[in-house]
């Protein structure tokens, strides 16, 4: 604990990393003020108590990566999820159309303009979203009581323009704590998001267990449950398979240079919590529209969609595995690590360098990789069955936990390299050897 306050001191010691941790704290800060801002409009009280019977629902998962944007239904209410989507969009077409191919292979000017792609994308799906929810909204009447006093194209132009503008204003914080801040900013957006609900989770359940609605010995299974989860997902968050490398001897001039050995650290979950966004978000996404537009087809999509249901365990686990591998192909390629290594007269004993090597390396990762993302599939599914067969608050599902824990291990790891950059002692003491060259952060 000591050991982890005198580390913590040390971020403060070092100018660039306290400046970029100040703005970091410091854009969080106005994202939860705006979390507080109203759409004009709306009858607060009223779409409370939707929420309120929607706690357990996909509306109830839709408002905890929101952040609790959409109870209160802020400027903020689409949250982050139009870009996540918008991102998807593009890294899958990136894949199809050539044109974009070749776009994302010309460095960083073509990594800016699939950005600005993105962010086109992100103003387009939120201007479908927020209309969607206006003409919902307009036809909720809980207990009899209009959410909307005044509809019309008036209230709906209103909130259109509101949330799309909202959703540009995080973008643009996120995309600063990645610039600016200490990295990893949409993913920091989710889990400020989720992260800020402790304490209101922790008055429910302490309500639960005085109304007698929930034992005290079914509370402290729950934590007890939270804890080894946690436990599980740092493990895989850290696991890793080491391949071993034997570098050549090669004379230049009258010196030796190479001959030592290495290994390449192929983490067991190269995508870290990727894949569990990117899984939500494409879910929430329609899931956003059927649950606002008043069709009994839609409704009954909405439904299906809804946490503890089959079809959405069976979807959501086989999106997060697809993800998994997706975004491990997209961040890690064999190849190009297997030309890296040949041309510096590394090899893999046993293996050939060159093709064979990057075949093995795919090998290997592939089958690694199939037991992280089962993981993570199972981590996000199984305590929405805990929460509904427990009836505790919707804050300790699997998704949120491995957001949190996942985003907190990354971010940890990012300040973990510049304090050992200066040569201060780290957080990870024990796992210097795996933020080496091999090993991609997600």
């Amino acid at each position: 604990m000591i050991e982890g306050l005198a580390s913590f001191q040390n971020v403060f010691k070092i100018p660039e990393l306290k400046r970029r941790v100040l703005i970091t704290a410091g854009l969080l800060i106005a994202y939860r003020i705006g979390a507080h801002v109203p759409t004009p409009g709306i009858d607060g009280e009223a779409l409370a108590r939707v929420f309120d019977q929607a706690q357990n629902t996909l509306l109830g998962m839709v408002d905890l990566f929101s952040g609790g944007n959409l109870r209160r239904l802020s400027i903020f209410a689409l949250g982050i999820m139009p870009y996540i989507s918008a991102s998807i969009i593009l890294q899958l077409l990136t894949v199809v159309i050539p044109a974009l191919e070749r776009l994302a292979k010309e460095g960083e000017a073509g990594r800016k303009k699939i950005t600005q792609y993105t962010r086109y994308g992100t103003i387009v799906l939120s201007i479908v979203q927020s209309l969607g929810i206006a003409y919902g909204l307009e036809s909720m009447r809980p207990d009899g009581i209009p959410i909307v006093p005044h509809p019309g194209w008036g209230f709906r132009a209103l909130t259109m323009i509101t949330l799309t503008a909202g959703t540009a204003l995080i973008m643009w914080i996120g995309e600063q704590i990645s610039e600016k801040g200490i990295g990893n900013g949409i993913s920091l957006i989710i889990f400020a998001g989720i992260a800020v609900r402790l304490p209101s989770a922790i008055v429910a359940s302490y309500t639960l267990i005085v109304n007698r609605e929930m034992s005290l010995f079914t509370f402290v299974a729950i934590v007890a449950a939270m804890v080894a989860v946690t436990a599980a997902v740092v493990l895989m968050q850290e696991g890793q398979r080491k391949i071993p490398v034997q570098y050549a001897k090669r004379v230049v001039g009258r010196r030796v240079y190479g001959g030592q050995s290495t290994h390449i650290p192929l983490r067991i979950n190269t995508a870290g919590v990727i894949p569990v966004i990117f899984a939500s978000s494409l879910i929430l996404f329609p899931a956003t529209l059927t649950r606002f537009v008043p069709h009994p087809w839609m409704q009954a999509i909405s439904d299906a969609l809804s946490p503890g249901r089959l079809t959405y365990t069976l979807l959501y686990m086989g999106l997060i595995v697809f993800f998994t591998y997706f975004y491990t192909a997209i961040v890690f390629n064999p190849i190009d690590l297997a030309d890296n290594m040949k041309k510096y007269g590394g090899f893999i004993p046993g293996v050939r360098p060159g093709k064979k090597t990057a075949e093995y390396i795919d090998r290997v990762l592939t089958r690694i990789t199939l037991p992280g993302a089962l993981f993570l599939a199972l981590i996000s599914v199984l305590p929405d069955f805990l929460i509904r067969w427990f009836n505790v608050p919707f804050y300790f599902g699997g998704t949120s936990l491995l957001i949190v824990v996942g985003v907190a291990l990354d971010t940890v790891r990012q300040m973990e390299s510049h304090l050992l950059m200066r040569n201060y002692e780290g957080f990870l003491k024990r796992s210097r050897s795996r933020s080496g060259a091999f090993s991609r952060s997600s």
